[in-house]
């Protein structure tokens, strides 16, 4: 992509600003420009959106998201040291790359951006659960955002797809099949990043349900939390907290049955049942 954008090699961006990856801040810098390309055009169409990235780091993902056509991006980096690489590349595309210091946990990230909002990112490892949750759960849906295309690890990837009777279903899946569409893309090995971490990563896309079925955020939450917090015991005993047998007979579940087995409309069930 060097010949594409004629912007210089990625590890020389790197070596040039002394910028390697710290693991405190859960960093693996992305340098296969091919692969940063693939992840960007699973996204869809950039044309007419705000691109939103977290964790740019030196940069290979927002060259390829702009390069791509993204009308503009708009990058949350927490990291000072790589500001002056991701500068180099707001002057090359002038107009069209807005970064912003910050830690992404702290940003109001609907008022980033009008119109259109696509988020894309390298998620930091040890925030990457938490953002996804943030954007799943406003009070206010449908949400800011059309589509989220996101990298985690592998085994985060296979709990955001999961659905009822798949080992990896838990609270993840629930929240994610309450309110998106969510797919594994394709995976990612570890030979792609600087560090490679010790994990394969996975590029997860998911775009927003229209219409999910009614119910409270706080109380899905709090019906999952107890159900998969015991996730071996029957849900007569992991829910024994919230009501337990009266409040399943209330749902007409199976008071025997396990947190594992359960559908998303039932779990919004349950939630209904003991908001009502």
């Amino acid at each position: 992509m060097a010949a594409l954008d004629g912007l210089p090699p990625l590890r020389d961006v790197i070596q040039r600003h002394g910028l390697d990856a710290k693991k405190a801040l859960g960093q693996n810098f992305l340098l296969d420009l091919n692969l940063t390309q693939k992840i960007a055009r699973t996204a869809g169409p950039l044309d007419d959106a705000t691109v939103i990235e977290v964790g740019p780091g030196p940069g290979g993902l927002t060259r390829a998201i702009l390069a791509l056509g993204a009308k503009k991006v708009v990058a949350v980096e927490r990291d000072a040291r790589c500001l002056p690489a991701l500068a180099e590349i707001a002057a090359h595309y002038p107009g069209r790359l807005d970064v912003i210091e910050a830690d992404a946990l702290k940003v109001p990230f609907k008022t980033l951006a009008d119109g259109p909002v696509r988020i894309i990112a390298n998620l930091p490892y040890n925030v990457g659960t938490q953002l996804l949750v943030n954007w799943l759960l406003p009070e206010q849906w449908p949400p800011f955002w059309q589509s989220m295309t996101l990298m985690f690890q592998r085994e985060v990837g296979l709990r955001i797809v999961a659905g009822a009777d798949d080992d990896h279903y838990g609270r993840l899946g629930v929240l994610c099949g309450w309110r998106t569409k969510a797919r594994m893309a394709f995976d990612v090995s570890p030979q792609a990043f600087t560090p490679p971490p010790k994990v394969t990563s996975s590029v997860v896309h998911l775009e927003p349900i229209a219409d999910p079925i009614p119910c409270s955020v706080s109380t899905l939450e709090k019906v999952t939390q107890a159900a998969f917090g015991q996730r071996r015991k029957m849900l007569r005993q992991s829910l024994k907290s919230l009501g337990g047998e009266a409040l399943l007979a209330r749902a007409d579940i199976d008071p025997q049955r396990r947190a594992e087995t359960l559908t998303v409309e039932e779990f919004c069930r349950l939630a209904n049942c003991l908001s009502g």
